[in-house]
């Protein structure tokens, strides 16, 4: 009878870059992805002005939003962040096949919260407050309070 051999799991380092590289890719690149949206504004778009679509409430809503998400898609702006970030879900999703899933979820989460609000202070120059601080070392505290927790 075969018994079924278990894989070797990838070591501690593994798992720190790779939550690290989904944090990055999630928190990282929405600054980016709202300020390339905010300032994206679309060309006309002669369907929209015929007399069919402008008459129809339902007909221009779905083409203007059709047209507007097309708009974005082709802008490297929004597109190249986006790519980054659904990467990043990629590679979550490779993670919680491997790494511990109550360890994961708020790792990763937390990791993302972190690199957005570092996104905001670079990209639009926001300035972090206090009790934003005092929140992201909190949220680091509770993060290692689990790793110990969960290797003890």
């Amino acid at each position: 009878m075969d018994t079924p051999t278990e894989e070797p799991q990838p070591g501690a380092f593994n798992y720190v870059i790779g939550f690290l590289m989904v944090g990055l890719a999630w928190g990282l690149t929405t600054p980016f992805i709202r300020r390339a949206a905010r300032d994206h504004r679309p060309p006309p778009h002669p369907l929209l002005e015929t007399p069919a679509v402008r008459d129809s409430w339902v007909r221009s809503r779905v083409y203007g939003a059709v047209f507007g998400v097309f708009d974005l898609l082709r802008n490297p702006r929004y597109a190249v962040p986006l790519l980054l970030n659904l990467t990043g879900s990629v590679w979550f999703f490779l993670l919680i096949g491997k790494a511990e899933l109550s360890l994961t979820v708020p790792i990763v989460n937390t990791l993302a919260f972190l690199f957005t609000v570092i996104g905001e202070w670079w990209v639009d120059k926001k300035i972090i407050s206090r009790d934003t601080m005092v929140g992201m070392v909190l949220s680091l505290g509770g993060i290692a309070l689990c790793v110990y927790s969960k290797t003890s």
